[in-house]
């Protein structure tokens, strides 16, 4: 096993640990590879950063759906069937690898790896710098250092041969799907099935927030992608409302507003979500600043308003009689 400049390509050396079976698979654009990873420090005790084995899931990437750290199809473009190597990658090609891995661990604790309302991109985040939540990679995005990448390549699926799932669709498709999960959504909704529902919205909320992230923020195709998933959040907290999650409504519609505090609907929908938790206050401030945005509300509001005395009322009432007799 020898060193070997991989490609030409500076920085990057790989070591076959295990050889591979059959001829090198063409990593055409479509083409999904499964793939086991393991990524270390360059340190005397080859520090483990990520293990997708620990885990218990192989990695999957679609080649050319603008994966993050792209050096990645470059190394496994390398490989065999069955190969396990080892790839020592300069910082040129590693300064990225924390908000990948960030993402990555996102997945595996069950969390969503997109941020709905970040509203910069991810190389504008690498360069204003906040916490990415995990000490090592805070570190790593600090102060970038060579790694490690421990490749085993499993499969590689060319696109007919696999059904392509939303997160693996180019930019194009992705903007196509999302009315049809729209719709989805919605008739869902009618039907009552509100969690059911949920899931189309988030989906087609994530698409565009993928997309999104390509553009410059605040200009106009940026701007038409913001609109499109804001209307998608709002939908989603009526969801929330029927299943009454309240604090997750007011969260993100909150979002919203911090970034839009023109949309009407979704201080509508937060003063509803707030009435229900018996946020008084907060709700007839968001119900009065609908009537400013949109004095067409005015009935819907009064409507609101008189669940909101109603349920205040109540709770009063509840309150003074289990104080009664305690004074």
């Amino acid at each position: 096993m020898q060193d070997t400049m991989l490609l030409g390509l500076e920085g990057i050396k790989k070591t076959i640990l295990h050889g591979g079976t059959g001829d090198i698979p063409k990593l055409i654009t479509g083409a999904k590879v499964t793939f086991h990873f393991r990524t270390q420090l360059c340190d005397d005790e080859r520090t483990v950063i990520d293990d997708s084995k620990v885990v218990g899931t192989p990695m999957e990437i679609v080649v050319g759906n603008m994966f993050k750290l792209d050096i990645w199809e470059t190394l496994l473009s390398s490989m065999r069937i069955g190969e396990v190597a080892e790839f020592w990658c300069d910082t040129i090609h590693t300064g990225i690898y924390p908000l990948v891995a960030k993402s990555m661990r996102r997945i595996a604790e069950g969390k969503d790896p997109v941020d709905w309302h970040i509203h910069t991109c991810g190389m504008a985040n690498m360069f204003a710098y906040n916490s990415l939540g995990y000490d090592d990679l805070d570190e790593l995005m600090k102060e970038p250092k060579p790694l490690y990448f421990v490749l085993e390549l499993m499969r590689v699926q060319q696109p007919s041969e696999y059904n392509r799932e939303t997160w693996a669709l180019s930019d194009e498709e992705r903007l196509k799907v999302v009315p049809v999960l729209h719709g989805h959504g919605n008739k869902l909704y009618k039907q009552g099935q509100y969690q059911e529902a949920t899931q189309k919205y988030k989906e087609a909320i994530i698409c565009i927030k993928n997309v999104q992230t390509k553009e410059k923020a605040w200009e106009v195709p940026w701007m038409k992608l913001e609109k499109m998933g804001n209307a998608l959040t709002l939908n989603y907290c009526q969801c929330l409302l029927r299943m009454e999650e309240y604090y997750e409504a007011i969260e993100h519609t909150s979002d919203i507003i911090n970034q839009h505090p023109g949309d009407f609907k979704a201080h509508y929908l937060r003063g509803k979500a707030h009435a229900e938790v018996w946020n008084e206050a907060e709700a007839r401030q968001d119900f009065s600043r609908v009537l400013d945005l949109d004095p067409g509300m005015k009935k819907a509001v009064k409507r609101e308003l008189a669940v909101l005395n109603m349920r205040m009322e109540e709770k009063n009432q509840e309150d003074r009689n289990k104080y009664k007799g305690m004074f």
